[in-house]
């Protein structure tokens, strides 16, 4: 907690759990939005403390309810439909409990329970989501998948791979990325949205 309060001094601060009781006491600490892996399903008391603190969410989906076990020969008839059905379900509980849809940010979950095939299909579909009314996060960046694309086994030699995939989700999208190379991406979508306008936006000073 103290370094919760510490971040949030600094810049918004969001937790990842499913635990109600860490949100509750992360939101107290400072945080500002709670990202739960689980779309709020693990702790039956989650969806109180969200809207109780009237904080920002985050709904991912995951195959299953326990990461040890999402991996294991996920199967899906469509993933593309399936993964939005269970987001729209999500966000409709979510509303029924007093979270509004405009404090919800939904993530197809690349890599949770996902084939390389899998994640291309949730990639390319990406506009499915739209339609739910929320923003869209993906968190693709140095993912196993992309080293199996580009040949690369060193997660942090991914760097390229992790902003061809920041690009295409943002070409069909995105409003929020998950990366671990900050700047590297900043700078990518700064020429791709020049590109795509026909406008160059002036570049922060420092």
């Amino acid at each position: 907690m103290p370094v919760v309060r510490e971040l949030a001094r600094a810049a918004p601060v969001s937790v990842d759990t499913r635990n109600a009781a860490t949100m509750e006491a992360a939101l107290e600490a400072g945080a500002e939005i709670v990202n739960d892996i689980s779309a709020l399903r693990h702790d039956g008391t989650a969806l109180g403390v969200i809207a109780r603190h009237r904080a920002p969410v985050v709904l991912m989906h995951m195959l299953g309810t326990d990461p040890r076990t999402m991996q294991r020969d996920p199967q899906y008839r469509d993933v593309a439909l399936e993964v939005a059905r269970f987001l729209r379900d999500r966000v409709e509980t979510a509303e029924r409990l007093g979270i509004p849809r405009s404090r919800i940010t939904i993530d197809p979950g690349i890599g949770f329970g996902k084939t390389l095939t899998h994640n291309l299909a949730l990639l390319d579909r990406l506009p499915l989501l739209a339609g739910l009314g929320c923003r869209i996060l993906v968190g693709a960046s140095r993912k196993g998948f992309l080293g199996r694309i580009s040949g690369e086994p060193a997660a942090e030699q991914r760097v390229p791979a992790s902003i061809a995939a920041a690009l295409a989700a943002t070409a069909r999208g995105a409003a929020i990325l998950r990366v671990h190379d900050v700047a590297e991406t900043v700078q990518a979508l700064r020429v791709w949205g020049a590109c795509a306008s026909g406008e160059a936006a002036p570049a922060p000073p420092g």
